[in-house]
């Protein structure tokens, strides 16, 4: 019931209070049965050849869209994540988890159906429409509507919760690449390469399948806490017992020093990521074929996952900037070792190397959460986290466009297409470098930005 005495509708958070005795291992498939979905974006790179030829259906043909315009599509939704993320923050922590997941679903999955139009027309301008604006509004949305659920289901295990709740994100493309490429060859025939209807068939699974953790979601009733737990009541190292208001928030140094931190992280693995089929199929002409370079998507997805359950449970123990440390330094050592692991011509150093990356890259989202609840608190968590991940928008652009348009000068300039990635991968480790600086710089919020403490309860 609502306040006035009304009867509260299925999506509002009084209809999803738990009950006395509920437990709370429930929640964590509700957030995997979004986040699974939405993670199918980690796996967009299976498309971007096929989407090359949908005219000239074996080659590309005349007209046919370039490999740098497709690339922009999972940039558009990259941006739309993090800005329907940033405004979306506050309204999360009004309507609850299940409105705004059910919200998610409706994007997400006519997102896709929208881009379904447009490659049946061939209006690439209604591709970006629909899964980079509309899907990638669900995308951001889907994203922090489970996580502050978790923290405050779990507030004895912070990192864990959040590695939770994103963990399904990273797994989404273990899914969805081979799932992709298998539609796709299902519904390939000399007039089609199957990106049309594998867009459609995904779009109507992913929309039933997030309104299923909508349906299972629950917050936990006000007071509640596990058994046994005793909130911290003193600050301690970068782990303050006092809370920061969201528009505070973002007058702090902290605050930005974490925006560059995750953007910084984000850049140097989402080019890799959007690129990842094409870019091991490359570097390895002959050897790997588009179903090889979907498993390794898959592969890559895999350890994306499993780093964000992992590094975030580690940090609950090592502290989040330890965790960080570790990201940059050995991130700056593996991304200048990829160029030889090419030269060589080791497809296992090169997938190796790509993997833990790939558990770094993953165990970045999964520990930022429990990083700006440390620094500024629980309280306003959700919206502080939406904002910062407009980081994420900028990331999304900056880097696909470096491994997309230096690629592309390379070969222009007569590198072969097996070596146009080298330069890019110094870039990587050098932005590493200087995100590994700026986590250095990260000191406690100064008291003044706190909010006054609340009174105890009885």
């Amino acid at each position: 019931m609502t306040q006035d005495g009304t009867r509260a509708g299925w999506l509002s958070r009084e209809r999803t209070v738990a009950e006395p005795g509920f437990n709370r291992w429930m929640v964590p498939p509700a957030a995997l049965c979004v986040h699974l979905c939405i993670g199918q974006a980690y796996a967009f790179s299976v498309f971007n050849l096929p989407m090359t030829k949908l005219l000239g259906i074996t080659e590309p043909a005349p007209g046919d869209w370039a490999l740098t315009d497709i690339g922009w599509i999972f940039s558009i939704a990259i941006v739309f994540l993090g800005l329907s993320a940033a405004f979306g923050g506050a309204w999360v922590e009004r309507v609850g988890p299940r409105r705004t997941m059910a919200t998610a679903a409706a994007f997400f999955g006519g997102g896709f159906l929208v881009a379904a139009i447009g490659i049946s027309t061939h209006q690439l301008w209604l591709v970006f429409l629909g899964y980079g604006v509309l899907g990638g509004t669900g995308l951001g949305l889907g994203y922090i509507s489970p996580v502050k659920t978790l923290m405050t289901w779990f507030p004895d295990r912070p990192g864990m919760a959040t590695g939770m709740a994103i963990m399904g994100f990273g797994g989404g493309a273990f899914i969805a690449s081979p799932l992709s490429v298998w539609l796709m060859g299902r519904f390939a025939s000399p007039s089609s390469v199957g990106v049309f209807e594998t867009f459609v068939t995904l779009g109507i699974v992913y929309f039933l399948f997030m309104m299923v953790g909508a349906t299972i979601v629950r917050v936990p009733r006000p007071g509640w806490a596990p058994a046994g737990y005793v909130p911290k009541t003193t600050s301690s190292g970068l782990v303050t017992a006092a809370n920061v208001h969201v528009d505070e928030a973002m007058k702090t140094r902290q605050f930005w020093l974490l925006w560059g931190i995750l953007c910084l992280n984000v850049t140097a693995g989402i080019g890799v990521l959007g690129q990842a089929s094409a870019m091991i199929q490359e570097m390895f002409p002959g050897v790997i074929t588009a179903a090889a370079a979907a498993g390794f998507v898959g592969l890559l997805s895999l350890f994306n996952m499993g780093g964000r359950f992992v590094w975030a449970s580690t940090s609950d123990y090592i502290g989040r900037r330890a965790t960080y440390m570790i990201f940059f330094a050995l991130g700056v050592v593996l991304y200048a070792l990829v160029p030889s692991s090419g030269r060589m011509g080791s497809v296992a150093l090169f997938v190796a190397f790509y993997a833990v990356i790939m558990s770094m890259y993953g165990g970045g989202f999964a520990t930022i959460p429990a990083y700006l609840k440390d620094i500024f608190g629980v309280r306003y968590v959700g919206a502080i986290h939406g904002r910062l991940l407009t980081a994420w928008s900028v990331a999304g652009v900056a880097g696909p466009v470096l491994v997309n348009y230096i690629r592309q000068y390379q070969i222009d300039q007569g590198v072969a297409k097996a070596d146009a990635y080298t330069v890019t991968m110094y870039i990587m480790a050098g932005l590493l470098a200087v995100g590994l600086v700026l986590n250095l710089m990260m000191t406690p919020v100064d008291a003044r930005h706190h909010l006054p403490a609340e009174p105890v309860r009885a």
